[in-house]
């Protein structure tokens, strides 16, 4: 009976663990994904803003005149 009972411990606690060891993982991950979707769209912007200050500058006789 007291191998049974510790057999059962042991299978819940390993159980718990894993199900908590997921929770982190994933949240782990998503974190990661958001920051590396911020960055993209933070970067992308950035390129626009370029694009649109060069078009302007390379053409600033249509732009005065």
């Amino acid at each position: 009976m007291l191998r049974t009972r510790l057999l059962w411990f042991t299978i819940g606690f390993s159980v718990s663990s894993a199900a908590i060891g997921h929770f982190i993982w994933r949240d782990l991950l998503v974190d990661r994904y958001a920051l590396s979707s911020h960055t993209k769209q933070s970067f992308d912007a950035l390129e626009a803003r370029v694009l649109n200050l060069e078009t302007i500058n390379s053409n600033p006789a249509q732009v005065e005149g």
